[in-house]
């Protein structure tokens, strides 16, 4: 597998940019701070998503041992680095003229490198 293969591997599924997107816009999250933030995903798939990304590395989950449970989700390095790459991806929607999702339905902002 190639490393190009590999890194799409990690980010494919519908959701996981935009968690990540989410995460570079500010961290750390609680689940009910994602849930608001992308209201067209289900609990069930934004947990899938979150598990998978914590499994790739990209996401931390933190655990805080109090009643109710608080966790939190902020991204690991590794999730930081994908901030070049969503940028471009931004970049090139305006670029090409593909501009066919709406600031409220969730095109990334325009993010900041490093």
């Amino acid at each position: 597998m190639s490393r190009v293969e590999h890194a799409l591997g990690v980010i494919r599924g519908r959701w996981k940019l935009l968690i990540i997107h989410h995460l570079l816009v500010r961290e750390p999250r609680r689940f009910s701070d994602l849930e608001r933030a992308i209201p067209q995903v289900t609990q069930k798939m934004l947990i899938q998503q979150l598990r998978a990304l914590e499994s790739d590395g990209v996401v931390r989950r933190i655990a805080y041992p109090e009643v109710p449970p608080h966790v939190e989700y902020e991204l690991t390095a590794a999730g930081r680095a994908l901030a070049a790459a969503l940028t471009a991806l931004h970049d090139w929607t305006i670029q090409s003229g593909h501009t066919g999702v709406s600031q409220e339905a969730g095109a990334p902002a325009r993010l900041k490198p490093g």
